[in-house]
């Protein structure tokens, strides 16, 4: 399965890819869906009202993770790309109001948040941990059409026949419209030797089949402008973060004594640690505060690749806008795998799959643009996600707040120092990236529900009690 760099980095809000993008987007494909002709409407029928429960996952977390709002907003017709985070209080307060949704291009549906749209917490579809079921009824309370999505990591949706396609597709041969069409970290590199190019340069290739040069730049460039602009965001920002943990923002405060430190030309022999910690700090503060942010491969682990570029920025001389595009098309090589042969859904395959998959990309992105053999960036990603393995995904109070945000920081950390590791060796290592996803797959599978978040285990409990 071809997964383009546009999928793998998809700009949104925050707080969550799966629990915010991901509904989002399932209430604006039932909206279109609703106005197509790809349903068996009844003769006569006419769509009054709507109806929403969530299941599993999004049922227990839902609200620390802000489900509800997003599927408000989804069915008012805005999409995680183009919604101004600052409208989204007022827009829920007027369907709150008025005990309807009037999405653009449709007539206004019937819609009380308080009674259409459930948290299920004992019903789980049989799919995937992130389940939702949209409705719509007639004039006399009838479902007329009822639509199962799930939310699969990352901002994806997929109904529940294509989740099967989707499972069906992992085990059959990858599309050979790309001229790279590797499936795995083996073919990757068996491609890379054959033809002497990097894995940037085979992502590029592969994109190139559906769009021009200019016109990936140009997506690229877009991708790394939001990251950015979040990372300054977060910078800024100071107070406390909502949802009632009453956790405050950090990034700012650390960013100022950083800055003095730079000043004064002390030696600190931990300084690129700090700079990239507060990085990924300020981007998670922001997606936990709702803010603009891009999937890195979620929200939940979207400050460890902009951090590491920052990173690369800031301590590279080298560094130019050529090099981000070569790290943003590698780390999304090596994303693209990890989601076609495991997951990256914390509620599927817990942390591990988010920050875990974040730092394997990140590593894979900066070994390359460090001069990284394909060898050897392989093997940077190997590195960091296998230091990953088994983490579990447990938000306190179902918040994207702890321990996420300073997870992201270690996971960077953890992502300079396997891209370092790699760079000093020749690309030649025991265990292989394909055998650390498949081992976490395999781990994910085997990992009690309870560290999946749904906040029912680990710090989630644990923390609250101390």
């Amino acid at each position: 399965m071809f997964l383009s760099v546009f999928d793998v980095f998809k700009i949104g809000v925050g707080p969550s890819s799966s629990h915010t993008m991901g509904p989002m987007s399932a209430a604006n494909r039932f909206l279109d869906l609703i106005l197509s002709d790809d349903w068996p409407r009844p003769a006569g029928a006419q769509v009054a009202g709507l109806k929403v429960s969530l299941h599993g996952s999004l049922a227990y977390t839902g609200i620390g993770h802000g489900t509800g709002r997003a599927v408000i907003i989804g069915l008012m017709g805005e999409a995680p790309d183009t919604i101004d985070p600052d409208r989204m209080d007022d827009m829920i307060a007027e369907v709150e109001r008025k005990a309807q949704v009037t999405p653009p291009g449709h007539p206004a549906y019937a819609f009380q948040p308080d009674t259409d749209l459930v948290f299920d917490k004992k019903n789980p579809l049989p799919g995937h941990a992130n389940g939702m079921r949209f409705s719509a009824l007639d004039r006399d309370g009838r479902v007329i059409l009822s639509t199962v999505y799930y939310s699969i990591g990352g901002g994806f949706v997929v109904t529940d026949t294509e989740l099967e396609a989707t499972k069906a597709a992992r085990k059959t041969a990858v599309s050979t419209k790309v001229p790279y069409p590797f499936a795995n970290a083996r073919q990757m590199l068996d491609m890379a030797r054959a033809s002497g190019l990097t894995i940037a340069q085979m992502k590029r290739a592969n994109e190139e089949t559906v769009m021009s040069r200019d016109e990936l730049n140009a997506g690229i460039d877009r991708i790394w402008d939001a990251m950015t602009g979040c990372i300054d965001r977060g910078l800024r920002q100071d107070g406390i973060l909502p949802g009632g943990l009453k956790v405050r923002r950090r990034a700012r405060s650390i960013h100022e004594k950083l800055e003095q430190e730079w000043r004064s030309n002390r030696l600190n022999p931990v300084l690129a640690n700090d700079w990239l910690s507060v990085y990924a700090m300020a981007v998670n503060e922001e997606n936990a505060a709702g803010g603009r942010v891009v999937t890195a491969p979620t929200n939940g682990a979207a400050g460890v690749v902009p951090a590491t570029v920052r990173y690369y920025l800031h301590f590279h001389p080298d560094a130019d806008q050529e090099g981000i595009r070569d790290y943003i098309l590698t780390a999304a090589a090596v994303g693209g795998l990890i989601k076609t042969n495991a997951s990256i859904s914390g509620a599927e395959v817990g942390c591990q799959g988010e920050v875990g998959s974040a730092s394997a990309m990140a590593a894979a992105g900066l070994a390359a643009v460090m001069g990284g053999s394909p060898e050897q960036i392989e093997n940077a990603a190997e590195i960091a996600l296998e230091h990953h393995l088994g983490m579990t995904c447990d938000p306190v109070g179902g918040l994207v707040q702890v321990p996420c945000i300073e997870r992201n920081a270690l996971g960077a950390v953890k992502a300079v120092t396997a891209a370092s590791l790699a760079l000093k060796g020749d690309g030649e290592h025991f265990v292989s990236l394909d055998a650390c996803v498949e081992t976490m797959r395999q781990t994910g599978n085997d990992m009690s529900e309870k560290y999946k978040e749904t906040s029912l285990g680990g710090l989630a409990v644990n923390a609250v009690e101390c």
